[in-house]
């Protein structure tokens, strides 16, 4: 059975960069579309992007596009968050999420939480000076 693990979670300054990894086990990643959320306390889920197995193109949500980009190594069971220009905004619990592979081609469903079906536990990210 799928499980997912994130990492990489951290204190940083406003404009500075970091990267999330998602960690998975139990199966085969590249059944899937690996998503990232994040969540403020208070707040819904806001799905950042994605990356699908069937799809060359990670999907990215209009808000953080041009500042994260999502990148996947099947091989290594690992998907990553890289994100520059951190703003405060930014600051949340960030989740990585498993979903069916067709969900990654579309975007309104690739930031949908109700797409995916495994999560991980989240890290803390906090932009801050």
């Amino acid at each position: 059975q799928l499980q997912l693990a994130e990492s990489g979670g951290a204190l940083v300054q406003p404009g500075g960069s970091l990267r999330l990894i998602c960690t998975a086990s139990g199966d085969q990643l590249n059944w899937y579309t690996i998503g990232w959320f994040r969540q403020v306390l208070g707040k819904e889920r806001e799905g950042v992007g994605c990356f699908s197995s069937s799809f060359s193109t990670p999907l990215v949500a209009d808000s953080v596009k041009g500042r994260f980009t999502i990148t996947r190594d099947n091989a290594k069971k690992t998907v990553y968050l890289q994100m520059d220009s951190l703003i405060s905004e930014d600051t949340a619990i960030y989740y990585c999420a498993a979903g069916r592979a067709g969900v990654g081609t579309v975007l309104g469903r690739c930031v949908s939480p109700t797409e995916y079906h495994v999560w991980g536990e989240g890290t803390q990210v906090i932009v801050s000076a």
